[in-house]
């Protein structure tokens, strides 16, 4: 018998037939959807979240040509249509830093130049929540957010965390959100490490939680976790409810 990788898919062949007919598959990168890109350092995600906007936006350009009456030029706010791409930078600019001056250069030269750019340090909050529904929006990236508040207590994190994930789940953009992967290593030595470790574990996995489609990347290469795992629910005990108001509460 071949092992099942979950309850839409029969076995391992038809999981890679739909992987391999469409690499994007589900989801189609509509409004409304939240789609997840996890990986380690230079692995390629952010390429990739890049490339899905991309593709979201042609997607939504032949769409218009069939959906749009004929003496409309362009979509509007309420199609559902996407007409843009919003580059969400949370990195700050450190120009003393030579190295990380570079990092941020080589992200602005791939990105097209008619994508718009805004440099949101810590209030990802507020650009979600003034988001349109033609618009897609590319947080690039969630552990730069973290970093950016690694400092606050913990009641202060619980809070910003889950204005986040609330303000995520209701915003009538495509959002895709960059995540960094640094738990597969070792514990690290120092208190601030290991916060920011189960920080980012911890929304990482809220965020999985709730998205449309969740993307790992390695090594250059892409896997659709939506469609090849099965999803790890949280436990009754540690589940986050977005409507009750309850914090992140996870068990290690």
């Amino acid at each position: 018998m071949q092992p099942k990788f979950g309850s839409e898919c029969d076995n391992v062949n038809t999981v890679w037939k739909r992987v391999k007919v469409n690499p994007l598959n589900f989801p189609q990168g509509q409004a409304g959807q939240v789609i997840l890109v996890t990986g380690p350092a230079r692995s390629g995600k952010s390429e990739w979240a890049e490339r899905l906007a991309e593709r979201s936006i042609a997607r939504s350009t032949e769409r218009s040509t069939e959906r749009l009456p004929r003496a409309s030029t362009e979509a509007s706010p309420q199609s559902g249509l996407l007409r843009s791409v919003t580059y969400v930078a949370t990195a700050r600019s450190i120009p003393e830093d030579a190295e990380w001056s570079d990092r941020l250069a080589a992200h602005r030269r791939r990105r097209p130049s008619h994508w718009q750019l805004q440099e949101v340090p810590e209030d990802l909050t507020m650009v979600l929540r003034e988001a349109r529904a033609d618009q897609c929006l590319l947080i690039d990236s969630l552990g730069t957010w973290l970093a950016n508040g690694i400092e606050w207590e913990e009641a202060h994190w619980q809070e910003q965390a889950q204005d986040l994930l609330a303000a995520i789940k209701v915003c009538p953009a495509l959002v895709i959100v960059v995540a960094e992967e640094t738990g597969w290593g070792v514990v690290p030595a120092y208190a601030l490490g290991r916060r920011f470790r189960d920080r980012l574990g911890q929304i990482a996995r809220a965020l999985g939680q709730q998205a449309d489609g969740v993307y790992l990347a390695v090594a250059g290469y892409v896997l659709p976790l939506h469609l090849l795992g099965d999803r790890l629910d949280l436990d009754s005990g540690d589940r986050l409810d977005l409507d009750s108001g309850d914090r992140l509460g996870f068990s290690t």
